[in-house]
């Protein structure tokens, strides 16, 4: 029976690892360490550690994956193979080259487009007409490593990133169950990435979370999905922050300024963008309140129409 090292730390990793222990020998979890969360700073486990926990499953956390101690201990489990996905830390090569098999990663993004830290993120802001999970070979270089396998799923129009992570985490358990017996078994395929069709995505930054109303308005909208839930998109009213979680591109053209509110939807409200069209702000979260229906906010707040978002 193959000895698998698994390691992730977020949510995103939960279903791989849960798939992953029902059909394979799970003998170790290797997480971040836990970290205090809330008002309150509570010590909290990753969600990686508390479903290992549940599956009773030995675990381990070092604070730093390539010190010499981490490196020793994992060599000491003496694994055949180990499988990461969003795991959060580099891993040095003397780690990698430790299992027979290789270390291999489940990666969220079809490479090689969208190598780094926020793929998904990623694929929504730039307007990807598709995302998906690839299967790949640990090296050096930061998701560098040959392609085993890959899957592809179509970006909807409603997708944030909150859909398109769950659909993708279970894209990529199912992916990795089926790639794993052709590792295995050596009948597999590694092929090399296309180095000319690189392109990087970096974690989501203070800078990136703000909307520019100067962009078009597929750009606006795929910016404010492409940040649902998480960080969130935001922009300026009145010298106060408002946070926007959901959009769609509204039918129709205005010669208003970028920024201006327009005029009250069913959903919601109209939004005037760069290129002359509009976006309709659906769900939202003005400073200091609970995140709310964006037609509730306009229904109490008729006065803002004609101001500007900044």
């Amino acid at each position: 029976m193959k000895r698998i090292v698994f390691m992730g730390t977020p949510d995103f990793s939960v279903p791989i690892l849960e798939d992953l222990a029902a059909q394979f020998h799970v003998v170790l979890v290797v997480s971040q360490p836990d970290k205090p969360v809330g008002r309150k700073r509570v010590l909290t486990p990753p969600p990686v550690i508390t479903k290992a926990r549940e599956l009773t499953l030995a675990t381990f956390q070092p604070e730093r994956i390539r010190d010499a101690e981490a490196i020793e201990f994992l060599k000491s489990v003496n694994p055949d193979i180990i499988v990461t996905a969003a795991y959060g830390q580099i891993l040095p090569v003397e780690l990698l080259e430790i299992p027979h098999h290789g270390s291999i990663n489940v990666h969220a993004s079809l490479l090689p487009r969208h190598r780094g830290g926020a793929p998904i993120h990623r694929s929504i802001i730039e307007g990807d007409k598709e995302s998906g999970v690839t299967i790949m070979y640990m090296e050096a270089g930061l998701d560098s490593g040959d392609m085993i396998s890959q899957e592809s799923t179509e970006i909807l129009s409603t997708d944030t990133t909150g859909t398109l992570h769950e659909r993708l985490s279970a894209i990529g358990s199912k992916l990795l169950l089926r790639t794993l017996p052709e590792i295995f078994n050596d009948t597999h395929n590694a092929v090399p990435q296309d180095e000319s069709l690189v392109t990087y995505s970096p974690n989501i930054s203070k800078d990136d979370e703000r909307l520019d109303w100067s962009q078009s308005a597929r750009a606006v909208d795929c910016h404010i999905r492409g940040l649902s839930p998480w960080p969130g998109a935001y922009t300026m009213h009145e010298g106060s922050r408002v946070k926007i979680y959901f959009s769609r591109v509204y039918n129709g053209a205005t010669d208003h300024d970028a920024g201006t509110i327009l005029f009250q939807t069913d959903e919601g409200f109209t939004v005037a963008c760069g290129d002359g069209q509009m976006v309709e702000i659906i769900e939202m979260q003005p400073a200091g309140k609970k995140r709310l229906q964006a037609a509730q906010w306009m229904s109490n707040n008729l006065e803002v129409i004609n101001t500007k978002f900044e």
